[in-house]
């Protein structure tokens, strides 16, 4: 029985799914306005739109050749050290800033 490449849902596949349509739909609502900077501003969201589909297939990749626990287990773990690292630089800032 062969599987679907869409039935292993993983961390960066709903993530990647959700900026696509997010980014789609931002920049297509964004596109039929009047004023021309929001135009611009909707056509410059759509050079976005890579990132999220190479993502995606690279993740769809993964997912097929390796287990879904151990490519969850992966983005976590790529997703969780830029978190924790800003979490500390945010607390570095906040306690060093002088009191008057």
């Amino acid at each position: 029985m062969k599987q679907s490449i869409f039935g292993k849902p993983t961390l960066f596949y709903i993530l990647s799914l959700i900026l696509i349509v997010g980014l789609s739909i931002s920049s297509l609502i964004m596109i039929n306005l009047n004023e021309m900077n929001s135009r611009l501003q909707g056509w410059v969201n759509l050079l976005w739109l890579p990132l999220p589909i190479v993502t995606l297939i690279i993740d769809r990749f993964c997912a097929n050749k390796f287990a879904v626990k151990t490519v969850n287990k992966v983005e976590l773990f790529i997703l969780g050290i830029p978190l924790l690292l800003f979490a500390i630089y945010g607390m570095f800032i906040f306690f060093s800033e002088a009191i008057l």
